[in-house]
């Protein structure tokens, strides 16, 4: 009977733990906890690991528990004692203290944020209306285009396949790069039309991160759909007018446009996942790890303050080569030569924004 109430003791400390590092990565809401992530990593090598292996483990943690339960008992208490001091440091990291007056609660970052509120209350039917149209026309292209690329497929065309593919992958990949630092650091939401409904979600992305991954799939992507809706046109517009040999001459170059407009599609889906830390399917973890498409860990960098490097977000391939050459920092000299602007000036304003 003893035997059976420590295994159950250490079956609710393991279960103590998970979740105690789970609500750890909800409320770090700008930085995803690292324990956290490592721990799921480990009950990912733990599942693959060899029964006899596991039980082993088990049976040496079960013994050491029997025979020394007053370890146990100092066990819970250095984790309640560790737990109430994370409490209490989460609980400062959300507060901060006006010189002048009483403790205000204040949150720096997250959906608490007077910022991140204001922001999201900007979110619009029309937007809403602009975005259902976008995702259906965007798909329906995407479908009609790719039914006739795989009636003109051919081997004989296989390399340039390959190689418009790449290169369609990689101008998605710079093109998200553009967008994304030209978003971020410059413009205001202000804006007529434009600020409200392109340049507020970039703005609200910086002080609550993880809304993105609140949001469905028609405000995820609805965007990323729009700018795709004209080359697609083109495309299905050249299908149903070309010769079949002036087709067949074009494939490799269709095959490029669709490779560009699948992926900048499905950027901000891509951004979302590198924010999604539990929950994930095995397939997009899969990817990236192979670094096929943005990877968690590499979109962390870009999240530091002030959110000046590594804006490719559909694969990030370019972030490295691109911050090597100082190519946005270059880029952004040269704008505030000109015109005498201050890169971000908007963002940290919402940024610092406490009512």
């Amino acid at each position: 009977m003893s035997f059976y109430r420590s295994v159950k003791g250490l079956h609710g400390l393991q279960h103590g733990i998970a979740r105690f590092l789970q609500e750890r990565a909800e409320i770090d809401l700008k930085f995803m906890s690292t324990a956290a992530y490592t721990f799921a990593r480990s009950k990912r090598l733990a599942k693959r690991a060899h029964p006899t292996f596991r039980s082993g483990v088990f049976l040496v943690l079960s013994s050491f528990y029997i025979w020394f339960p007053d370890c146990g008992k100092g066990l819970n208490q250095e984790w309640n004692m560790a737990k109430m001091a994370n409490d209490n440091r989460c609980e400062q990291d959300l507060q901060i203290i006006e010189p002048n007056g009483p403790a205000r609660s204040t949150a720096r970052w997250g959906p608490q944020h007077a910022g991140a509120r204001e922001l999201a209350n900007l979110y619009s039917p029309g937007k809403r209306s602009q975005e259902w149209i976008s995702v259906v026309l965007c798909f329906s292209l995407i479908a009609f285009n790719f039914c006739y690329l795989l009636a003109n497929f051919h081997l004989g065309h296989m390399w340039y396949i390959l190689l418009g593919i790449v290169a369609g992958i990689l101008t998605a990949d710079f093109a998200s790069g553009l967008v994304h630092w030209g978003a971020d650091t410059w413009g205001s939401v202000a804006l007529p039309i434009f600020g409200k409904a392109f340049i507020r979600p970039f703005r609200e992305h910086h002080i609550d991160p993880t809304a993105i991954t609140r949001h469905d799939f028609i405000e995820t992507n609805g965007d990323n759909c729009m700018l795709t809706l004209i080359p697609l046109a083109h495309m299905a517009f050249n299908f149903l007018t070309l010769s079949p040999a002036e087709l067949c001459h074009n494939y490799p170059w269709h095959c490029y446009v669709m490779a560009l407009a699948i992926f900048i599609t499905l950027t901000n889906q891509i951004h979302k996942w590198s924010h999604t830390y539990f929950g994930l399917p095995g397939w997009v973890v899969f990817l990236q790890n192979c670094h096929i498409i943005l990877p968690r860990k590499h979109h962390r960098i870009h999240h530091v303050s002030p959110h000046e490097t590594y804006f490719c977000i559909t694969t990030g391939w370019l972030n490295y080569p691109l911050e090597s050459l100082g190519f946005w920092s270059k880029l952004e000299d040269l704008i505030q030569s000109v015109t005498g602007e201050k890169p971000r000036s908007d963002d940290l304003k919402w940024a610092h924004k406490t009512k």
